[in-house]
């Protein structure tokens, strides 16, 4: 009994002592569980936080307070000009600067402003005499002519572009909006002619569509239906730029982008295999590409193209006082807040310090070059003129920027004819809606064959063209220029025509440069006045840009008007992920069309995207709220004016 009990006694305690290991390493066990658990808490807490600060944590740059009712319109141009045209001098440059712009185009004037309102104390460079990009006008003879901005859509009341515009200039900017018919398209010549008109109106746009076109009903409602898609979801490609680049490209390699949505599919897909699915009718394949900006649709990207019809859907606008306005008032805000805009200021060099970082620009004063020192450089002179142009050699030939610019190419240049007529838009028959023609329905046979022809043969066989009369928009062209009336064609064209005057000096490239362009020149305006015959006996002026001219006076690479080519490898998924604001070059930026898409908007856009890359910040949420805010007092006011009527 004794050994037994001693036996079991022993037992009992290897038991015990087992249970007790048992007991010590599940402890260990559950111990390091919970530490691995502190551990991703922490972790989940710190990615929240910093997830929420870097959405909300910054103070917005915008605030519904800094806008102000509109104030009377500035006629005298010497004041005007203090702000447009203040030349380069030393002494105008503010000190401690924060950002310093290159380009004052409306992507460099956004970021600018929006990084002004943010608190950085921001230079604005331009190498014209005049401030503006593209948005700016030019007088001659008594006539005012604008250069970029023909029209421009989304900026109806409360819409995000149209707070975006009231932001950067404060509530100075006013916009006209044009008649209902908007745009028309002429296919065709002589008696095979076709005239088809576009309408805005939320409904009215597609209902009026249908009517021209009674047998595609089905393919007119599967378009909108894109265009729709592409309207709502576009804000998915903006977030490609702004997450962290690995995200995107995870994102989308791993399919999980096309679950969340198709616009990621869309943007990759060929206008014209998409529209030959939706009909056989070739018109209706021009109506659905007919805002060209040098690209045919075989070329081009669906969602673009469907943007861009999208974007006139609420109404078309012109900015009331001209396009120069809009510098005019965004340079004041950035002057507002400690920074300034001036001209005559070419950039020759982008200074980078030997840790591979930017700290500044080389200024050209005639044979002078002057250095002006930031942390932070904004370059809106397009991404070839930036990288290759303004970085030094040992940079600019670096891998990571070589392959940045293997996703892009040159886009086509651009060719305008300016007229001036002595007369009004009622004596003339002019109007406020655009025309845009077309000498055949084949897009991309037409243009294929057009960019193939050579020197000779091209001012002859100009397949497309777009009209736009400035002054029958603005209603205040009457006072600013009375009696007189004015009209703009476009057209796009090669660059490699023009090339070879591209060493001579603007206004001085002789005879034959002039006798050649005035050949593209008299085609169009001879096309023109098949529409209008009363302008033919009332031209006084007229003058032409080339290619050449849109280098000298815009700074546009080989006269690319829509800087880089927007096509289709441009847009697919991947490459948008890629083309972001932020550079190889620590402290540069790009903004500007070459980031998101040409136009007015696009390169609007550009400049809100790189003011969220500079302050690590996405604006865009700021200006949400802001809508939100805007939407709710508009229900209020219209709440107590129902109130009202009711009593």
């Amino acid at each position: 009994m004794y050994i037994k009990g001693a036996s079991e006694g022993k037992n009992s305690k290897k038991k015990k002592k087992h249970r007790s290991h048992q007991h010590a390493s599940s402890g260990s066990y559950l111990g390091v569980s919970t530490m691995w658990l502190l551990v991703f808490l922490a972790w989940l807490v710190i990615w929240v936080g910093g997830t929420y600060w870097y959405l909300f944590g910054k103070p917005s740059p915008f605030s519904l307070e800094s806008v102000r009712p509109p104030g009377p319109r500035e006629f005298d141009q010497k004041k005007r000009d203090k702000v447009i045209k203040q030349g380069f001098h030393v002494d105008k440059v503010p000190r401690d600067l924060d950002v310093i712009v290159i380009g004052s185009g409306i992507g460099g004037l956004t970021a600018g402003a929006t990084l002004a309102k943010a608190g950085k104390r921001v230079l604005v460079l331009e190498q014209h005499d005049q401030a503006g990009g593209c948005c700016h006008t030019f007088i001659e003879k008594g006539f005012e002519f604008d250069v970029g901005l023909h029209y421009i859509g989304q900026v109806h009341e409360n819409s995000l572009l149209r707070i975006a515009f009231d932001q950067i200039s404060e509530g100075q900017l006013e916009f006209q909006e044009l008649k209902q018919h908007f745009d028309t398209i002429q296919i065709g010549l002589g008696h095979e002619k076709r005239e088809y008109t576009i309408f805005s109106g939320k409904s009215e746009m597609k209902a009026h569509l249908m009517k021209q076109f009674p047998d595609d009903t089905q393919a007119i409602e599967a378009f909108f239906e894109i265009m729709k898609v592409s309207a709502k979801k576009t804000h998915y490609l903006a977030t490609l730029k702004l997450i962290p680049q690995w995200v995107s490209l995870f994102l989308l390699k791993s399919g999980i982008g096309n679950l969340v949505t198709p616009v990621f599919r869309l943007t990759g897909t060929c206008a014209t295999d998409l529209v030959n699915t939706l009909t056989t009718n070739k018109d209706l394949h021009v109506i659905f590409s007919y805002l060209f900006y040098g690209v045919p649709p075989k070329d081009s990207s669906v969602l673009i193209n469907a943007l861009l019809v999208h974007h006139y859907k609420r109404g078309a606008y012109y900015p009331k006082g001209g396009a120069s306005e809009i510098a005019f008032h965004i340079i004041r805000t950035i002057q507002k807040h400690g920074g300034n805009c001036l001209v005559r200021a070419p950039v020759s060099q982008i200074l980078v310090n030997k840790n591979g970082a930017a700290y500044g620009v080389t200024v050209r004063r005639g044979q002078e070059q002057v250095e002006i020192h930031a942390p932070v450089v904004v370059s809106n002179c397009g991404i070839f003129t930036t990288f290759q142009k303004l970085l030094p050699p040992e940079i600019y030939l670096k891998t990571d920027i070589q392959e940045r610019l293997n996703t892009m190419k040159h886009g086509r240049g651009s060719f305008l004819v300016f007229s001036g007529f002595d007369g009004t838009e009622e004596e003339l028959g002019l109007e406020s809606t655009n025309f845009w023609l077309f000498k055949n329905n084949d897009m991309d046979k037409s243009m294929e064959d057009f960019f193939a022809l050579n020197k000779e043969e091209a001012p002859d066989n100009i397949p497309m063209m777009f009209i736009t009369m400035p002054s029958a928009k603005d209603p205040e062209s009457k006072i600013r220029h009375p009696g007189k009336s004015c009209m703009t064609i476009l057209t796009m064209v090669k660059y490699e025509w023009f090339e070879e005057w591209k060493d001579t000096t603007v206004r001085k490239r002789g005879d034959e440069y002039h006798n050649y362009k005035m050949r593209f020149a008299k085609n169009l305006f001879d096309w023109a006045c098949t529409l209008f015959p009363k302008i033919k006996d009332k031209l006084v002026f007229q003058d032409v840009a080339t290619p050449l001219t849109n280098m000298h006076y815009l700074g546009s690479q080989r006269g690319a008007m829509y800087s880089a080519e927007h096509n289709l490898e441009r847009f697919q998924a991947e490459n948008v992920a890629r083309n972001r604001c932020n550079t190889p070059v620590k402290g540069l930026y790009i903004s500007g069309q070459d980031v998101f898409s040409c136009g007015v908007a696009g390169a609007l856009h550009g400049g809100l995207l790189c003011a969220s890359a500079v302050l690590d910040h996405i604006v865009y949420i700021d200006l949400l709220f802001l809508k939100k805010k805007l939407k709710r007092r508009k229900a209020s006011e219209l709440a107590r004016l129902a109130k009202k009527k009711v009593q």
